[in-house]
């Protein structure tokens, strides 16, 4: 687990290391199967999951840019970000719908396993059925990990969390977690599920009401539970920036007065709080249709 934070050389001998992600897989699949999700050893193998999932996208070796992602190279001619899976272009950005999903294997080994439906059903029962703190934070941060790129990695992930493995109710949950560290974290893979545009309406039904509802009615006093807010708020400018219906949904859940409260604090400590806020209200105004109501 200490190993697994040690950098990216460390993530890489270790991704290479032959057996090893496997064994922690199946390590954690034998903790649920026997009903012992706070095993202390199942959350080692989930720290470890979690940090060797960091910046995958980017690190890993261009075998399996060529071998999974060959349908990409049309869409990425032109991008000059580096990174293995995918790109960052807004051009791209906008044609998450028509992306090619890489194909998964029906057996993965070794790093293929990180970004397998498999693992990411695994982190979602961890999420459910742990009360571990450490073990919810990292099984969060590990899809979180996955979902913060915008090639067809994160993608897929984002997909099988939202519609194939029906992973919101999960981590809706975690919004109102007692911990600090696990609510910050629901919320952070939340606004990477979020900038997705095919799944905004699943996300805005599900979990909207709830983002509203831990929104501070002013600024936080910490910095912690400040970047929690902002992130929130981000999270809500995704949801809504392209759809009236979810602008409304955010009206109807009285979370208007509390984004302006935050907005107005001009505090440098707590600025970026309510920067999100102003972009967020900003981009609430661009609802023409919605302004009568706003004014009410």
């Amino acid at each position: 687990r200490n190993m697994s934070s040690a950098g990216p050389e460390g993530r890489k001998k270790m991704r290479e290391c032959e057996g090893l992600i496997d064994s922690l897989v199946y390590y954690i699949q034998g903790a649920i199967a026997d009903h012992e999700p706070n095993d202390k050893a199942t959350e080692n193998c989930v720290c470890i999951l979690h940090n060797l999932s960091y910046q995958l996208e980017i690190e890993l070796p261009e075998r399996y840019a060529q071998s999974i992602y060959m349908q990409r190279r049309n869409i990425s001619n032109n991008d000059k970000t580096p990174g293995c899976f995918g790109t960052r272009s807004r051009k791209v950005k906008e044609k998450q719908q028509d992306t090619p999903l890489p194909e998964e294997k029906s057996n993965p080994k070794g790093v293929e396993s990180l970004w397998h439906s498999t693992l990411i059903r695994i982190y979602l029962s961890l999420i459910a059925k742990s009360t571990r703190n450490y073990t919810q934070e990292a099984s969060l941060g590990a899809l979180q990990n996955l979902t913060a790129g915008t090639g067809p990695m994160p993608l897929a992930v984002a997909r099988t969390v939202v519609q194939r493995a029906n992973g919101l109710p999960s981590i809706r949950a975690m919004l109102h977690a007692s911990q600090p560290a696990v609510k910050r974290t629901a919320v952070s893979l939340l606004r990477n599920l979020s900038r997705n545009t095919c799944l905004q309406n699943d996300i805005a039904r599900e979990v909207l009401p709830d983002l509203v509802s831990i929104l501070p009615e002013c600024v936080p006093g910490c910095e912690a539970a400040c970047e929690t807010a902002a992130s929130v708020c981000y999270t809500l400018f995704n949801l809504s920036q392209g759809s009236s219906h979810n602008a409304r949904l955010l009206l109807s859940a009285q979370g208007l007065p509390k984004v302006i409260a935050i907005s107005m604090n001009d505090s440098n400590m707590f600025s970026k709080a309510s920067r999100a806020a102003s972009v967020l209200l900003y981009s609430l105004w661009s609802h023409t249709d919605l302004h009568s109501a706003y004014k009410k």
